[in-house]
């Protein structure tokens, strides 16, 4: 997979990137990340690519010459039937089956906004989709970028070490991930879930199961009013549920 991204502060991308799962899909040749600037072709010696709102107000807004250039580059060097997003807090909401979508395209050219944002026309002729990774307002979009371009490696087959990890994440199914633990078996009173050590891989499979749907009940109930529950699971949660109410009860 191949993703552009155009923004003011190329550095700060191609840096990131060079770490983590996605550094390694990278060296793979999974995937190909390169930053351009619209500052390399600003039609003025100051390479001005922000002027002031019409209205007035605060702040600036991205030109559209200099950042349509860049944007028609980066789509150049993209094969086709890749997207053009703009990473931008008015977007759809950043999903794990958005990620799964995304990572089904050949590329992506990703527009990451400073100041005001951008001008609306550009958007309306060269963007296909704005994305949001959160009702909160950030500086720039190069964290959202990185942030989806990390949802999204993921995903590629071959750069994880165990190809089922992703199918386990949290969201996959809905659900939140159920708890993980690891050596050693006691840590200052707490022990590790007998289960684990079972042996016993049908025990596990049913406790993880149980767990993540009370971890989402007690952590993300909106994710859970949207679930069709399995009689199965419905029957896991209760006991949950059962489980909680005797561990809080007060003790006389």
């Amino acid at each position: 997979m191949r993703v552009e991204v155009v923004t003011l502060f190329p550095e700060l991308v191609l840096t990131a990137v060079k770490a983590g799962v996605v550094g390694r899909a990278i060296e793979r040749g999974i995937l190909s990340v390169n930053a351009a600037t619209p500052r390399e072709f600003a039609m003025d010696v100051h390479r001005k690519v922000d002027d002031r709102p019409y209205g007035g107000g605060p702040g600036m807004v991205m030109m559209i010459e200099p950042t349509r250039t860049a944007l028609r580059k980066a789509m150049d060097r993209l094969p086709p039937g890749s997207r053009r997003v703009y990473l931008a807090a008015d977007g759809v909401s950043l999903t794990q089956a958005k990620a799964q979508e995304l990572s089904q395209l050949p590329g992506l050219m990703l527009l990451a906004g400073r100041y005001e944002g951008v001008d609306e026309r550009l958007l309306q002729a060269e963007i296909d989709e704005h994305i949001s990774i959160g009702d909160y307002v950030l500086s720039g979009g190069e964290l959202p970028a990185l942030v989806l371009i990390d949802a999204i490696a993921r995903l590629l087959p071959g750069v994880l070490g165990d190809g089922e990890s992703a199918q386990q994440d949290s969201f996959v199914a809905g659900l939140l991930d159920w708890p993980h633990y690891t050596r050693p078996e006691e840590f200052e009173g707490r022990r590790v879930p007998e289960v684990l050590m079972s042996g016993n891989h049908a025990a596990i499979e049913r406790w993880r199961m149980q767990q993540a749907l009370g971890r989402t009940l007690e952590r993300r109930p909106d994710l859970l009013a949207k679930l069709q529950l399995t009689a199965e699971q419905r029957r896991l949660l209760d006991e949950f549920i059962a489980e909680r109410r005797l561990t809080d009860a007060p003790r006389s």
